[in-house]
This record gives structure tokens, C-alpha cells and sequence, in this order.
């Protein structure tokens, strides 16, 4: 990130903080940053791949902030303690534009913002479940998938109220609070089975490609259109692709049409290659 592209995104944060994404027109954005409109555009294609960066510069901020600790010598559960008030403190830094990120309905939530959401949340999952596993033992990481999703829903109600009123918080008084929570869960859940296992949350990650890729299969389908165009008696091969795509655009693609309109494409040299590349996304085989 060029020092120009950090003047561009802080100002942004500034005012889609105070006027809102959609209120907030580029020309704004330029005038704050003190360059021109054109000089903009030379480092961000529109308003919403700056609202991408400005995301992935405040993700990049909570990362370094919990990295800090990560070579001190502190016992796993200072560790782990300050590295979830690094987290905190880290949000109310930009409490502002968070508030409107959550608040405003026109922000656009194309592919690419999604994708890096996701990315990010499941990022976190795992060092959640790796700190865990640190303080507790092995004994709970069988467990772990069930008490990093608990500590993190604690975390996302905690944080609401930060928004709020972060002044009547004590950061890092919190985070002991939450750490003597997680204690009592653990010294019950032993004598449970756990509720998500490995397998689950395998089978969720896959079936949520669904969810947060489609512009992938998407790709996919140009690219095959592309070569059907090049073949002769192409009507069925069309029709196919057209019952494809739709369906891989559906909130909830069903896999045995996917898998029978791939089945049409079989034996076809120019689309072996876009067949297997689907079947793999999908997690299936041919």
C-alpha cells in the first residue's frame, strides 16, 4: 500500500463515517485526500473496491495488533486475554465506521467483499481454537470447534455495547470477564459430545463455496460458453449451459441438476478441463 492509497483510505473511513457510504461521492473522497478526482481512479477502480480496501486495511490492523503479543513471554492465557483486548480496542478505534457498515442497507455487498468477510471470520476461528487449545490442554480440542464459536458469539454481543457506550468498559477487565466464562464451560463440556465436529465443519466450509464463490462458477460457465460457440449442433449444449447457470445462481444450488447438466458435457475434449473444474468446486466426481 502506497502512502497516497493510506491518505485515500483513511479519508474514506472519515467520511463514510460522518455521511455514509452512499452519501459520500468520490469527488468528496478526492477533495479530503487533496488530490484530484482522475488521480483517484489511479488507485482505486470506484467507491466500492476502496470500501474493499478499507476493510482489508482494518482487518490488517487487528491482525498486527494481536501479532504484537505473539512472541512475548507471557503464559498462553495473557497471551490469548491480550490479544482478545487488542480486538476490542482495535473495533472502537473505528468505532464510527463500523457503526455505518452495520447500519447502512446500500453498501454494496458484492463477491469480493463477501469472500474477504468470510475469509477473515474463519481466519479468526482458528486462532481462537488454537489459543484455546494453549490454555486448556489437548484434552478439549475435541471441543474446540464448540468453544471458539461460543467465545466468539460472546464476543459479537460484547462488542455491540462497546459501539455503544465504549467509555463505561474497562477493555481488559472484560477480557479476564470472558476468559472466567469460558473456564466454566470447560470444566462442564467434558461430559458432553461435541455438538460441531471436524466432519461438520468440513462439510460447512465446503457447502459454503456456494454461498460466497458463485462469481467463480460463474467464470467457469463464460468460459464454456466460449467453446460451445465453436461447435457445431451446439442447440442442447446451450440449453444445458442455460439450466447450469441458473441453477449454480439459485440461493440454494442443488447438486444432482448441477451434476446431470455437467453429465451432457461429458466426452467433449474442449470441455473436459471447465467440467472438472465445476465437479471439484461442487465437491463431487463425474
Amino acid at each position: 500500500m502506497t502512502e497516497k492509497e493510506k491518505v485515500i483510505i483513511q479519508s474514506g473511513m472519515k467520511l463514510f463515517a460522518q455521511k455514509g457510504f452512499s452519501s459520500t461521492s468520490v469527488q468528496e473522497i478526492a477533495t479530503e485526500s487533496n488530490i484530484s478526482k482522475g488521480a483517484f481512479y489511479l488507485h482505486f477502480k470506484s467507491k466500492d473496491d476502496l470500501l474493499l480496501s478499507i476493510l482489508e486495511y482494518i482487518f490488517d490492523t487487528i491482525e498486527s495488533s494481536r501479532f504484537v503479543f505473539e512472541n512475548q513471554d507471557l503464559s498462553p492465557r495473557e497471551k490469548f486475554i491480550k490479544q482478545i483486548t487488542a480486538f476490542f480496542r482495535t473495533f472502537i478505534g473505528h468505532k464510527e465506521f463500523m457503526i455505518m457498515l452495520s447500519k447502512e442497507q446500500a453498501i454494496p455487498r458484492n463477491e469480493e467483499i463477501k469472500k474477504l468477510f468470510f475469509k477473515k471470520r474463519f481466519e479468526s476461528h482458528l486462532l481462537h481454537r488454537k489459543g484455546l487449545v494453549s490454555i486448556y490442554g489437548q484434552k478439549i480440542e475435541p471441543f474446540s470447534i464448540d468453544l471458539a464459536l461460543i467465545l466468539e458469539g460472546l464476543f459479537q454481543t460484547y462488542v455491540g455495547l462497546l459501539m455503544l457506550e465504549p467509555a463505561e468498559f474497562e477493555i481488559e477487565k472484560l477480557s479476564h470477564f470472558l476468559m472466567k466464562r469460558m473456564d466454566s464451560i470447560v470444566k462442564d463440556i467434558s461430559s458432553e459430545d461435541p455438538f460441531i465436529t471436524e466432519e461438520k465443519m468440513g462439510n460447512i466450509i465446503k457447502n459454503s463455496k456456494h454461498c460466497f464463490e458463485p462469481a467463480n462458477v460463474n467464470n467457469i460457465v463464460q468460459k464454456m460458453r466460449n467453446e460451445i460457440d465453436q461447435i457445431e449442433n451446439r442447440e442442447a449444449l446451450e440449453i444445458s449451459l442455460d439450466v447450469l447457470e441458473e441453477e449454480i445462481n439459485k440461493q440454494s444450488p442443488r447438486l444432482p441438476v448441477i451434476k446431470g447438466m455437467l453429465s451432457n458435457f461429458k466426452g467433449i475434449a474442449a470441455l473436459e478441463p471447465f467440467n472438472k473444474e465445476m465437479a471439484d468446486f461442487y465437491g463431487f466426481e463425474l
